[in-house]
């Protein structure tokens, strides 16, 4: 028997449609701040000079560490208030 989607396709269909959109938007904030955490680990490596790169590297990456962290605390503190913020886009 034939599938209409692939593994990945009917995973995300499973998602949006059998789970509620405030808990999708709350892994989503768990994802975003375990993302913060690994790249937080890379600018610490990267000052002690355990991984290659400069200055501008480390800035670089504490900024994208800034929007991250943001957009966790945003989605986690919406997930909480139970408002949806992403059905506009799934």
């Amino acid at each position: 028997m034939e599938y209409p989607y692939t593994v990945r396709e009917n995973f995300f269909l499973l998602l949006v449609n059998f789970m509620p959109v405030v808990n999708i938007q709350a892994l989503l904030a768990l994802a975003l701040f375990i993302l913060s955490l690994l790249v937080a680990r890379i600018v610490v490596r990267i000052q002690s000079g355990l991984l290659p790169g400069g200055a501008i590297w480390v800035l670089y990456l504490r900024f994208l560490l800034g929007f991250l962290f943001a957009g966790s605390i945003i989605l986690a503190f919406y997930s909480f208030a139970g408002k949806d913020i992403i059905s506009g886009y799934l």
